[in-house]
């Protein structure tokens, strides 16, 4: 299976790269900005991967030139995309008298612009069926409890939530089917960076497991859901 993962180089994306290269034949491609970490992952899953194979690409997709570089990065290691997951995000923690312009377009750029746009930019080359999953956030679905500080970083999932709706009713034509998974707290290191001192009920090896399960079967009986994965309640 060919699986893209955004977001590897810590958290959950680094797991569930590491889980989709534990299992036999996977071509997985890597993203996330920090190259060292991305070196990293190359060394640990070598005594794993079996016939599996990953190639990964350091790139920040803040930036505008997917046409130029992350796409051919893609195409090139993969022909087509199988499974496509979203799973770098931004979380500012800052009281709304506190945040900026710049934080807005940071996090509006990092968790909504760049599925936007690296879902058009692929759509010629998924495959017939194929995955996109959108890691999200529970602060982003109505009604669900709220915290200070996360004002922009809910809203931008919130919007993410959405924008899977309706690419899963624009796509459901060419047979590729749209999720969002809204997780609930998970001890990543940009929650701990958010959230100093705060312990998660969940660890990102066994979210990991969850998304790639999802990830695999999830298609064949949702599209254009927005799923909660959480203990708590709301």
């Amino acid at each position: 299976m060919n699986i893209v993962v955004t977001g590897a180089s810590r958290g959950i994306g680094y797991e569930l790269a590491k889980s989709f290269l534990a299992e036999q034949g996977n071509r997985v491609v890597a993203v996330a900005r920090n190259r060292t970490k991305l070196e990293r992952l190359n060394e640990e899953i070598t005594g794993l991967k079996g016939n599996s194979r990953l190639n990964f690409l350091s790139f920040d997709l803040s930036q505008e030139n997917f046409s130029d570089i992350l796409i051919p990065f893609i195409v090139e290691k993969l022909t087509k995309v199988d499974v496509l997951v979203n799973n770098a995000g931004l979380m500012i923690n800052k009281e709304i008298t506190r945040l900026s312009d710049e934080d807005f377009n940071r996090l509006f750029n990092v968790n909504v612009k760049s599925v936007f746009k690296l879902v058009k930019d692929l759509l010629p080359y998924f495959g017939s069926p194929a995955h996109i999953v959108n890691i999200s956030s529970m602060g982003g679905v109505q009604g669900s409890a709220k915290f200070k500080g996360l004002s922009l970083y809910s809203a931008s999932k919130g919007a993410l939530n959405v924008l899977t709706e309706c690419l899963a009713e624009e796509l459901k034509d060419k047979n590729i089917k749209v999720n969002s998974l809204a997780l609930g707290a998970v001890q990543t290191e940009m929650l701990s960076e958010a959230f100093p001192g705060y312990r998660a009920p969940m660890q990102p090896t066994e979210m990991a497991r969850f998304i790639k399960d999802f990830a695999y079967n999830g298609h064949r009986f949702f599209n254009g859901k927005i799923l909660p994965v959480s203990v708590s309640t709301p």
